[in-house]
């Protein structure tokens, strides 16, 4: 016994002198020294000095940042610049047939496909379908991830939504927002000394309050792209995603292209209703005729939270929209 207490006495003493040492040292840290060239899930770190945007965008699951964004995205890698896109859940009952690992690896497989078409890079989280919470596991999650896309831009939810995934990435990009900048939460990532833009994507909710077009782009150019990015989304978009059912299955290749455009000219909709609620805001951003002519658009609100940009840094931000 006596040797046992001589063991757990000096467990306690180092214990003491490490936690002794560490606090002494603390202004000492050096947060540059752990900077890394990949993510803990081995996806590339976005390096800080090549004079080009950091855009990461959070969707709830496999298909919702090509939604919401996706259009966007295109505009920003087409000049260079650098688009992360982050599902917090890896999409695993959003089937009505398939579920669990099969669907997993199969909905990444599709979002990866669709990046190589957008330009992104596509990270999926491996969190159940239907069980993200807002915990500080979470949160430190989030956080690491956009210290590590060195973000300018970052892009989600709106935190009142029907779906309790997307309701709480929206919350967890809210809490993000001032806590990338504190040195000790998660300081094995080093902290923003920078303060990024947080947006929230667009949606049609009304409660507690509607959607605000503070930032909205014309897709124009590139929406056939993105539908082509869309339409490799194939278990959600022709089978029916979680509610569907065996009548969504096409019986022959003349039905599966007719299925693929009903998609397409869905998703078409989907932005000319963007387009026309943000009118407006397209008129003032891109003058009075180009503005009355857009037809497909993507639109975002500004987080109060995060930096609140000016007229001048919002074109900087969306170097796509015309300068005046």
């Amino acid at each position: 016994m006596k040797r046992w207490g001589w063991f757990s006495g000096g467990i306690v003493s180092g214990l003491v002198l490490a936690m002794a040492f560490g606090f002494s040292q603390s202004g000492h840290f050096d947060p540059a020294a752990l900077k890394r060239t990949a993510t803990f899930s081995g996806q590339p770190v976005r390096s800080d000095d090549d004079g080009k945007l950091g855009i990461i965008v959070f969707g709830a699951h496999p298909d919702d940042c090509e939604i919401r964004a996706g259009g966007a995205s295109i505009l920003w890698s087409d000049r260079g610049h650098h688009v992360k896109l982050v599902s917090m859940t890896n999409g695993d009952i959003g089937h009505w047939q398939m579920a669990g690992g099969p669907l997993a690896l199969r909905r990444n497989e599709e979002v990866q496909r669709a990046a190589e078409i957008l330009g992104t890079t596509t990270e999926v989280l491996d969190i159940h379908d239907g069980e993200l919470e807002p915990t500080l596991e979470n949160r430190k999650l989030m956080t690491r991830l956009i210290r590590q896309w060195n973000a300018d831009v970052v892009i989600g939810h709106r935190p009142n939504d029907y779906h309790p995934d997307h309701r709480y990435t929206g919350i967890l990009m809210q809490d993000c927002a001032y806590m990338v900048g504190v040195p000790f939460l998660c300081p094995d990532v080093p902290h923003m000394t920078k303060t990024p833009v947080f947006l929230f994507s667009f949606d049609n909710f009304q409660t507690p309050t509607p959607f605000r077009p503070d930032i909205v782009v014309s897709i124009d150019d590139v929406m056939e792209q993105k539908l082509d990015a869309l339409a490799t989304m194939e278990s959600q978009f022709i089978e029916g995603g979680a509610t569907g059912g065996p009548h969504r299955i096409p019986a022959n290749e003349e039905e599966r292209a007719k299925a693929f455009e009903r998609m397409r000219e869905g998703f078409r909709r989907r932005a000319a209703h963007v387009a026309n609620l943000g009118r407006e805001k397209l008129i003032e951003l891109y003058g009075q005729e180009a503005g009355q002519q857009v037809k497909y658009a993507e639109a975002f609100e500004i987080c109060e939270y995060g930096r609140q940009p000016d007229a001048a840094e919002i074109r900087r931000l969306f170097p796509f929209l015309p300068q005046p």
